[in-house]
């Protein structure tokens, strides 16, 4: 999912959004260093070493990795594990509710 939300924070770096990743792994080392090697250049936070039990996690009520969720300008839920075209879509919707046309170019997930 990485290329495609490069993509995102590219494409969309001049309207109201904001790309925010919370990371489950244990190390935080090892987060460094896959942040730096896939040039994660957005926000991320991470659980705590308690990985997936951690309080980011419990606060939200994730209990399957990845979970997607889609805010509005609001801060409401809009849209829950929606990924690729279908995320595409959703942004592109909240978006033009706010007044912003949008043309999202999706990348396949394969790609870099």
């Amino acid at each position: 999912m990485y290329p495609h939300e490069r993509s995102l924070v590219k494409q969309l770096s001049d309207k109201p959004f904001a790309l925010i990743g919370v990371n489950s792994d244990r190390e935080l080392e090892q987060i460094r260093a896959t942040v730096k090697e896939k040039n994660l250049n957005w926000r991320s936070f991470w659980n705590g070493p308690e990985g997936t039990g951690g309080p980011i996690s419990a606060q939200w009520n994730v209990t399957g990795w990845p979970t997607i969720y889609i805010l509005d300008e609001h801060g409401v839920i809009r849209y829950k594990n929606a990924r690729g075209a279908d995320m595409d879509k959703a942004l592109t919707k909240l978006l033009s509710e706010m007044g912003h046309s949008v043309q999202i170019a999706h990348e396949a997930e394969g790609d870099q």
